[in-house]
């Protein structure tokens, strides 16, 4: 069976967790947990235990805008790379705004949440191709509550194709915010940087890295923007993908003139759990294996060349051949033992990173 879709402690040959690197000191970072789709290999939604689409309304006076908005679930669905079908559908996770408003004065969108409410620090990544239709707002962020929220927004009516203009509004929602009646633009985190490609051309990776007191933002995995201080968020939260319009002038604008559709072909996040029992279920999973060789596995960046694909999927190596996988983890990966994995573990479970680390 094809595995498209995982959301655990660590895989087989991960059994420490994963890397990145730390662009202030060239240091990894280490995380826990996992979690992998890859939508372009997915039969249907509704066949995945990781993500629940949504289904709620929200009144034009509650979101702000002119017209209300309309999640509904059949807004969401798959479409596999092998499947034939219109030749301008590309394969992945669509994401549908109506350009019908129904007899309640809403528009209808789209919103998939993580089933997991628990990712806390981590590196939160996406491959989008977005709507060039104008009207709509296509989101990737993570979310606690309306005070705790990190933010990734374009809105289509701002791209403008003759003058290569194509914003990305970057926010990261705080009490400072809610006082500022949710206008981050107050507070100093909201960023809107323009993007040197066109996001509706192809897909792109949008990321952002989420450790304490600070939130770095980026693009095709270079830097786009960085956001820092003790308002960041600091609680476990959930992912969600989500595709709406309401007619607000200043946000969405809209409704647009046709459909439109985002296209997501993957979510990855590395990341450690808020649950203290599952904290330490990651690490008496590492201390268990310490009589042997043991990994910490180091994520790979993607860029504009495989974003369509998302590049290495650790997912994958769950069905590759035993042999095969110990080649490729000693080449990509930290080894360590079992006299330094507790401290590794510790570090891993608040985000940090460790300086100096080696294997033992």
């Amino acid at each position: 069976m094809l595995l498209v879709a995982a959301s655990q402690l660590v895989s087989g040959i991960c059994e420490c967790g994963y890397s990145i690197i730390d662009l202030e000191n060239q240091q990894p970072i280490f995380f826990t947990d996992y979690l992998e789709t890859d939508f372009a290999r997915l039969p249907t939604i509704s066949q995945d235990n990781d993500w629940v689409r949504q289904q709620f309304a929200v009144s034009a006076e509650d979101g702000r805008g002119d017209y209300g908005k309309a999640f509904k679930p059949e807004n969401i669905r798959t479409r596999m790379a092998e499947m034939k079908g219109r030749q301008d559908e590309v394969a992945g996770l669509h994401l549908l705004v109506g350009s019908v408003i129904d007899d309640h004065g809403a528009i209808s969108g789209s919103e998939l949440d993580t089933e997991r409410q628990d990712l806390h620090w981590g590196s939160f990544r996406a491959g989008m191709k977005l709507t060039p239709t104008n009207g709509t707002c296509a989101a990737f962020f993570w979310y606690f509550n309306d005070t705790q929220e990190i933010d990734i927004e374009f809105l289509s009516r701002e791209f403008d194709h003759d003058k290569g203009i194509y914003p990305v509004n970057l926010v990261v929602q705080s009490e400072q915010s809610l006082e500022a009646g949710y206008d981050a633009s107050k507070t100093g985190t909201y960023k809107r940087v323009n993007l040197d490609f066109d996001p509706t051309d192809a897909f792109h990776e949008y990321r952002f890295d989420y450790t304490r007191n600070r939130v770095l933002f980026y693009a095709d995995s270079k830097l786009i923007a960085r956001m820092e201080g003790e308002n960041m968020p600091s609680a476990g939260g959930h992912l969600i993908l989500q595709h709406w319009s309401n007619g607000n002038q200043w946000w969405s604008g809209g409704p647009p003139t046709e459909d439109a559709t985002v296209t997501v072909s993957y979510v990855k996040a590395y990341f450690n759990s808020s649950e203290p029992k599952h904290q330490e279920g990651s690490r008496q999973e590492c201390l268990r294996l310490k009589a042997r060789r043991t990994t910490i596995c180091a994520v790979p960046d993607v860029t504009e060349q495989n974003a369509s694909s998302g590049g290495r999927f650790f997912i994958d190596d769950e069905t590759s051949n035993k042999k095969d996988r110990q080649v490729e983890n000693e080449a990509t990966s930290y080894g360590i033992r079992g006299a330094t994995i507790e401290r590794d573990i510790v570090l891993a479970s608040q985000g940090l990173s460790k300086i100096g680390f080696t294997g033992g």
